[in-house]
């Protein structure tokens, strides 16, 4: 089971992360861009777990003691690739986020998860692979993300796979901070 652990977002936020992207969209010549539905912020990337280690991540989750925040997304930034750049809506690095991920990883760690070591830089990814037509550069696109907010009160352990050949996140369990 490929798994992990985020942030979801309602209705409102996944359509104006919608409506942003198809302005983005048109500035590209090539990419895989996030279906409205899908988005998310990652927390934790599990990878691949057996049904057996379920139990340990719920518990982990259930370990965690941060209380409800306001989570606040802003701007536009890409990480580059060479196979084609993500781009990306940003997200404010927030004391409560940032403990949220530190309880997250250092409880995963004691239950003997293997967790990836790259530097915690919250996003919300509007698409992978992506090109943006000939040139065009990111800072001169008439595209911005307006500022969104919402209130973050629960975390979700989320399965990732293909089905019908589409990319699909499904909720597999949910605590309430």
């Amino acid at each position: 089971m490929r798994l992990f652990i985020a942030l979801n977002f309602d209705e409102n936020i996944k359509t104006e992360l919608g409506e942003i992207s198809r302005d983005f969209q048109q500035y590209t010549c090539q990419g895989n861009f996030t279906r409205p539905e899908n988005f998310h912020l990652t927390l934790v990337f599990l990878g691949e777990v057996a049904p057996a280690r379920l139990e340990d991540i719920k518990q982990a989750m259930a370990e965690v003691a941060v209380k409800p925040f306001l989570l606040k997304m802003d701007g536009l930034g890409c990480f580059k690739r060479r196979s084609g750049d993500i781009y990306w809506v940003g997200v404010e690095k927030s004391k409560p986020l940032l403990e949220l991920y530190r309880q997250l990883v250092d409880i995963l760690i004691e239950k003997g998860f293997a967790l990836e070591k790259r530097k915690f830089k919250p996003h919300l990814t509007l698409g992978r692979q992506i090109k943006l037509a000939e040139g065009l550069k990111l800072e001169s696109l008439p595209v911005a993300a307006k500022p969104l907010s919402q209130r973050i009160s629960k975390i979700s352990l989320m399965l990732s796979e293909r089905i019908d050949g589409r990319l699909t996140y499904t909720e597999l369990h949910a605590k309430y901070l």
